[in-house]
């Protein structure tokens, strides 16, 4: 794999003539909540494998495994390491000094979501009740320009993403947990009757319903940004329930690699298209048993990782930035991929310099 030392302190990299020839036009973003970087970049974790507290599974966990560092994490996986790696780039190998991290010291769900899209770690955003934020989110930002406006969709599957992205204040499509799919569309109907009569409804749908209902939204209604958050990854953690961690961590791999391929079979995304991939939080690691929880008490639960690939972004593979990266980031990258200038209410945040050419 190729690494790559580069400054993200010339800022100059990002110029206005760099921002004027941009070829992104539509943006894709998914996120896997609390999915470690350990695993993203290290495959499955021998340790927690053998572990029969947390692995009930270990002969099918096992299908994860290879002795070779860079086999085992493409097993788990394949999308990130045959496609992104070759085409993109990925930020987060702390094993190589690639370090990113949450700018928020709580390291859990609703304050990392309020960074990624907001660019700001509010410190009054340290819960996840379900209150409507206050601070300007990108997508918000976006959905003011006249290009996109109404033309922006959320699909998510924990019930907190309306309140997250204040969908009565910003007007972004938020569909978020079991809420129904109000469209005269016939597979979006389908997946209605599946979801509430899914005999698991246990208060949020599953990832694969979510996706699938993204991918369908995005068939049929042809959004410039869409967002899919998936919830699994850590639902099973917090469950200490590794084999099933793994599992859903394969299985969205698949979906991202699905939504991909369909991103380049139609003309309106066809090399158009930037996917960023990123997390809210990490989990720990330092003691092997706080793999499953995250939160300020934590130490390393605020180390996370990002990847993104498209027409703007250089094939560097994983890159060794010279300093920090942080969350806050996300939001004025978005921005900048399409063109626009995003500046957070509060404090700034620069876009990552080398996620474009």
């Amino acid at each position: 794999m190729k690494y790559l030392i580069l400054s993200l302190l010339i800022l100059q990299v990002f110029s206005a003539s760099a921002q004027s020839s941009h070829k992104t036009e539509n943006i894709i973003i998914v996120t896997l909540d609390g999915m470690r970087w350990q695993e993203v970049f290290g495959g499955i974790d021998s340790a927690l494998m053998m572990n029969k507290k947390y692995t009930h599974d270990s002969a099918g966990a096992a299908k994860y495994w290879s002795n070779n560092i860079l086999d085992r994490r493409k097993k788990l996986f394949p999308f990130f390491w045959n496609t992104i790696a070759a085409q993109g780039q990925l930020y987060g190998n702390r094993n190589i000094g690639s370090n990113v991290d949450n700018a928020n010291p709580y390291k859990f769900s609703y304050p990392g979501y309020n960074e990624i899209f907001t660019g700001y770690p509010d410190s009054a955003v340290n819960s996840n009740d379900k209150i409507y934020n206050k601070n300007t989110n990108v997508l918000e930002f976006i959905n003011q320009q006249k290009k996109y406006k109404g033309k922006i969709a959320a699909f998510a599957t924990w019930d907190a993403y309306p309140y997250i992205l204040n969908s009565p204040r910003s007007g972004i499509y938020v569909n978020a947990d079991y809420d129904t799919l109000n469209f005269k569309n016939n597979n979006l109907a389908l997946i209605n009757d599946i979801q509430f009569l899914d005999p698991r409804n246990t208060g949020e749908r599953l990832d694969v319903l979510t996706y699938i209902a993204g991918r369908e939204y995005l068939k049929a209604y042809k959004p410039k940004i869409l967002y899919i958050a998936f919830d699994e990854t850590d639902d099973y953690a917090h469950a200490g329930q590794y084999d099933h961690y793994l599992n859903s961590a394969h299985a969205e791999d698949a979906m991202i690699a699905d939504l991909w391929n369909l991103i380049q079979s139609m003309p309106e995304y066809k090399n158009k298209t930037t996917l960023i991939v990123t997390c809210d939080h990490g989990r720990g690691d330092k003691i092997k048993d706080q793999w499953k929880d995250h939160g300020e008490r934590v130490e390393d639960a605020g180390h996370i990782w990002i990847a993104i690939l498209g027409p703007d972004t250089p094939p560097f593979g994983e890159v060794k930035p010279q300093s920090t990266l942080y969350q806050k980031q996300i939001a004025p990258t978005i921005a900048a991929l399409l063109g626009l200038h995003f500046v957070p209410d509060h404090g700034t945040a620069e876009p990552i310099s080398t996620v474009f050419q």
